[in-house]
C-alpha cells in the first residue's frame, strides 16, 4: 500500500497539485490519467521518491519496497541484460555482489565464514538462488531473446532497452509498481503477456498509459488528476469515460433547468412589478429567483480537439489497385509480391511484425516513394491525404502556427480563419502565434491532422497517427474516424483505436499477405488466421 498525504506541488504560478490525499491499495490497479501537462508522470515521481513535494508526504508499509519503471535508457549500459534485471530488487542484488565478493576473498577468515552464513540465508529469503532464472523468463516473456541476455545494455537496441527495464520493474514481486507507458515498443503479444501478469498482480499498481485496451484489461480504478486534485473512481477507462460523459451532460442539463427557470421569473419581475395586482406575485417571484443559484462548473483541464475529416465528394467505384508490389530497401526485401484492391467503404488496418513493411507500403501508395516492382492505381474519383509516420520536414520553416495552416488553407482564407481552426485543434489566444520550431510531438500530430480535414479528401492514408497523442485526442481522432464514410488506410498499435476502425485487416507476413473481412478482436482469435499463417510458413520453408 502506499498513501500520499497533503501533497503540494506548483511550478511558479502553476500549481499542479494542491492538497492531495490520496490511498493506492493492494489487489488493485490504478489507471492514472489527466491531460497533457496534468501531472501524470511528476506525480509517479512524487510517489517514487524521485521528486519531493512543495508540502506533505508520501508512505509506504513497513518493508514494503517500490519499483519503477525507469525511463533512463543509458543508465545500466555496462551492464549485463540478466544483472540489469535483478538490480530492480536493489537489496538481493547487493547481497549477490556481496556474496560474490566475499567468496572472492583470498584469505577467507572465520568472521568472513559467519558473514557468508548470514548472507546465504538472507539471499534464500529473497529467492536468490531462482533470480537469474526468473529474470530470464520475463525476458523471455517480453521479447528478449536468450541470446541477448548476458550481453552488455549498450549492445541492445532502443526498443529492446525499453523492454529490459520493464523486466527490471516486474522482477521479484514488488510491493508497489509504478509503470510509466508500460507498452511502449512491445508487440501484440508481449502486450498480451502483460497485461495477463498485472491481472494475476497480487500488489498495489499505478500505470500511466494511452493504450485504452490496455487499460480496459488491467485497471480496476482510474485515478483522475484534474483542478489540481486526484479522484479515484472504481473500474476501468471505458467505464469512467462513460459515467463521466453523462455526469457532465447531467450537470449541463441541470444548470439548463435552473437557467430557464429563472429566465421565466425575470421575465414575469418584468412584466408585472409595476402591476399593482401582480406586485405581489412578482415580489414573491423575485424572492424565489434570489433563492436560485446555477452551480458553477470549473473549466476542465481536460479538452478534446475539434477533429472532423469531411470529404469534398464521396468515392467512386474504383478506389485502389494494387497489384505484384515488391520493394528492397538497404538489402533488405521489405514487401515481396503485395496485391489486394480496396473497396468502397473500406476501412484497412495494415498488421505485421515488420514495421518498415508497413511504413513502406503506405509512402508507396501515397506516392512519397516508388516500387521497385508491381504497380498500383487510384481511381478517378479519388482525392487522398497522408499521414507520414515522420512528419519532421512539415515543420523545418520556423512559422507560426496561424501561417503553418494557411500554407493548407483555401486562398481566400486569412488570419480568422486560422485562429477559428487552431482553436478548435486546442491552439488558442496565443497558442496560435508561436512557432512551429517548439511544437511538442503531441501539438505536431494535432497540426498534421489539421492539414488533413483541410484537404477534405475521401481517401485517409495515416501511419501510427496515435504516437505522442494524449488519450483525450486520441479519442477524438478515434471517434472522427468511426464517423467518417469514406475510404481509410492505417497501421496503429492502439488495440482500441484499430478494433473501433476497421472492418478490415490485412496482414503482412514475410510469407504473403493475409487479407481478412473482420475486427481486429475477431482477427486476433481466429483460428482459421492462425491456421492460415502458419501453413504459409511452412511452404515458404
Amino acid at each position: 500500500m502506499i498513501t500520499a498525504n497533503n501533497i503540494t506541488l506548483a511550478y511558479g504560478k502553476r500549481v499542479l497539485f494542491k492538497d492531495v490525499n490520496i490511498m493506492f491499495k493492494p489487489g488493485n490497479c490504478y489507471g492514472l490519467i489527466g491531460a497533457n501537462g496534468a501531472g501524470k508522470s511528476t506525480f509517479l515521481k512524487i510517489l517514487a521518491g524521485d521528486i519531493e513535494s512543495d508540502s506533505g508526504n508520501v508512505s509506504v508499509g513497513p518493508r514494503e519496497r517500490i519499483a519503477v519503471l525507469k525511463q533512463d535508457h543509458f543508465a545500466f549500459d555496462e551492464n549485463r541484460v540478466l544483472d540489469t534485471v535483478i538490480m530492480g530488487h536493489k537489496e538481493l542484488y547487493k547481497i549477490m555482489a556481496d556474496r560474490e565478493a566475499l567468496y572472492a576473498k583470498p584469505d577467507f577468515s572465520n568472521e568472513d565464514g559467519i558473514r557468508s552464513g548470514e548472507l546465504e540465508l538472507e539471499f534464500e529469503e529473497m529467492n536468490g538462488y531462482e533470480a537469474e532464472s526468473d529474470a530470464a523468463v520475463l525476458l523471455k516473456n517480453l521479447g528478449i531473446t536468450e541470446d541477448l541476455h548476458t550481453k552488455k545494455m549498450k549492445e541492445l537496441e532502443g526498443g529492446e532497452k525499453v523492454r529490459v527495464l520493464l523486466a527490471q520493474a516486474l522482477f521479484g514481486n514488488p510491493d508497489v509498481l509504478l509503470l510509466d507507458e508500460p507498452t511502449n515498443n512491445l508487440d501484440i503479444n508481449s502486450i498480451a503477456w502483460l497485461q495477463e501478469f498485472l491481472f494475476r498482480f497480487k500488489n498495489t499498481v499505478i500505470v500511466v498509459s494511452h493504450d485504452r485496451h490496455f487499460m480496459n484489461q488491467v485497471c480496476t480504478h482510474i485515478a483522475d488528476i484534474d483542478f489540481g486534485q486526484i479522484a479515484v473512481y472504481v473500474g476501468n477507462y471505458d467505464f469512467w469515460y462513460q459515467t463521466s460523459q453523462l455526469n457532465l451532460k447531467q450537470k449541463q442539463a441541470d444548470n439548463k433547468k435552473v437557467t430557464d427557470r429563472a429566465n421565466e421569473l425575470k421575465s414575469f419581475i418584468q412584466r408585472f412589478s409595476s402591476n399593482a395586482s401582480k406586485s405581489k406575485q412578482a415580489t414573491s417571484r423575485k424572492k424565489l429567483l434570489e433563492k436560485l443559484t446555477i452551480e458553477d462548473m470549473p473549466v476542465s483541464s481536460r479538452k478534446y480537439p475539434f477533429i472532423s475529416f469531411t470529404p469534398e465528394r464521396p468515392c467512386g467505384n474504383i478506389i485502389l489497385e494494387v497489384e505484384g508490389l515488391g520493394k528492397t530497401i538497404d538489402g533488405e526485401k521489405v514487401l515481396d509480391n503485395v496485391s489486394f484492391t480496396v473497396n468502397n467503404g473500406d476501412k484497412i488496418a495494415f498488421m505485421g511484425t515488420n514495421s518498415l513493411a508497413k511504413t513502406t507500403l503506405l509512402q508507396i501508395i501515397a506516392g512519397e516513394m516508388e516500387p521497385d516492382s508491381g504497380s498500383y492505381r487510384w481511381g478517378t474519383t479519388i482525392n487522398r491525404s497522408y499521414f507520414p509516420k515522420e512528419h519532421r520536414e512539415f515543420f523545418n520553416k520556423d512559422l507560426t502556427l496561424i501561417d503553418w495552416l494557411l500554407q493548407f488553407a483555401p486562398p481566400r482564407e486569412g488570419q480568422s480563419f486560422a485562429r477559428t481552426f487552431l482553436g478548435r485543434m486546442l491552439f488558442s489566444g496565443d497558442e496560435a502565434t508561436k512557432k512551429t520550431g517548439i511544437l511538442s510531438g503531441g501539438e505536431k500530430v494535432r497540426c498534421m491532422l489539421s492539414r488533413m480535414m483541410l484537404a477534405q479528401s475521401n481517401v485517409l492514408i495515416l501511419d501510427e497517427p496515435t504516437n505522442h497523442l494524449d488519450l483525450e485526442s486520441i479519442t477524438a481522432l478515434n471517434n472522427s474516424l468511426v464517423k467518417f464514410q469514406e475510404v481509410v488506410i492505417f497501421t496503429s498499435h492502439d488495440h482500441e483505436f484499430i478494433n473501433t476502425v476497421v472492418n478490415r485487416i490485412i496482414e503482412l507476413t514475410p510469407h504473403g499477405v493475409i487479407d481478412r473481412l473482420m475486427t481486429f478482436d475477431e482477427y486476433i482469435e481466429s483460428k482459421e488466421v492462425t491456421k492460415t499463417r502458419e501453413t504459409m510458413a511452412k511452404k515458404a520453408a
